[in-house]
């Protein structure tokens, strides 16, 4: 078997980890464990870290787990890998004091990078224009809304030059195999895998969602083709016939194939599509109720209004406000 600790001794890479309020802790942690086997496996210190953060001396995972903070916002070195840690409502912990820093550590050639949904954040410093980046699937939509100069991907992370971003979860612990993989080889990567039962290891090509058939439960290839088709298409949605003579079938042949499978038509099932896209733009962003309804295909408010009503048993207005600040409405910062 292959040594997996490297001929070399070089100087420990240093990570900074950004800890916003309500961070997702698996994505945070993941990522730590990584580097924390790497030295163990290598039997030297390769890497180290501090935790820091906007606010205060500790912060809490939207687990509610406490963290200690090693300091506030430091200064770095240009060798230094800075990693924020978003999750839940990661408007919140988007101050101007974070962005500020960030931007001026950028300005210093530094990586970085944000895991789960802290992409928002590095876009909302302006760290991503022109740059490709993931983030949760939950919060795609919203995104790709706000951030038009961002090329949003669906892979599980992606490394663009010095910008970093994953899509959350476990999706950490494939960014940092690879960091390591870069940095000290193959072996010392593989052996990090190991000890952590990670037998599946995923690169930047691979996609953070499940297959259709596999999140749908349904293995038919022509269902699976027309569902692909819907979820490219909320914007503009394709009629019932056109999805049909697409996957070589007649609409009345469609119909019963939804049926039998979903329990819902077609147009039932596209229907509740575009819906939960709207509700995910409602919820993440502070566009308004009618330019929802035109992004998920809805051509009056009023119709869209009585839709979602059905749907969810309230307005999209009251589903704003029942919401208090969207992700889009956080003040930017100054420049």
């Amino acid at each position: 078997m292959p040594d997996p600790r490297p001929a070399t001794d070089p100087r420990p890479r240093r990570f900074v980890f950004v800890l916003l309020p309500d961070f997702t802790l698996l994505s945070f942690s993941a990522a730590l464990e990584a580097l924390r086997i790497a030295n163990r496996m290598a039997d030297r210190t390769l890497y180290s870290w501090v935790l820091t953060g906007a606010e205060g001396d500790s912060i809490s995972c939207s687990a509610g787990v406490p963290v200690r903070l090693d300091c506030p916002l430091p200064e770095l070195s240009r060798d230094d890998t800075v990693l924020v840690c978003g999750g839940l409502d990661v408007h919140l912990g988007t101050t101007r004091k974070l962005l500020n820093w960030l931007r001026r550590e950028a300005r210093r050639g530094l990586t970085i990078g944000g895991l789960c949904t802290a992409a928002w954040t590095l876009a909302r410093a302006g760290l991503l224009d022109g740059k490709r980046a993931t983030i949760h699937w939950e919060n795609h939509d919203s995104f790709a809304e706000e951030f038009e100069e961002v090329t949003l991907t669906k892979q599980v992370f992606v490394m663009d030059g010095n910008r970093l971003s994953t899509a959350g979860g476990t999706s950490s612990i494939d960014l940092m195999l690879k960091l390591i993989a870069d940095d000290h080889g193959e072996d010392l990567a593989n052996a990090v895998a190991d000890q952590l039962i990670y037998s599946a290891i995923r690169t930047d090509q691979d996609t953070q969602r499940l297959s259709v058939p596999t999140r749908i439960g349904v293995r038919h290839p022509k269902l699976a083709q027309v569902i692909h088709r819907m979820e490219a298409n909320v914007e503009d949605p394709l009629s019932p016939a056109l999805l049909a003579r697409e996957v070589g079938m007649s609409t009345r042949q469609l119909e019963r194939l939804f049926r039998r499978y979903l329990n819902r038509s077609p147009k039932r099932y596209y229907m509740e599509l575009r819906l939960q896209k709207a509700r995910n733009l409602l919820m993440q962003t502070d566009m308004s109720v009618i330019n929802v309804a035109l992004a998920c295909g809805f051509a009056s408010p009023s119709h869209f209004s009585k839709c979602y009503r059905a749907h969810y048993q309230t307005t999209p207005y009251r589903e704003r406000g029942s919401q208090g600040s969207p992700a889009g409405s956080v003040p930017r910062a100054e420049d």
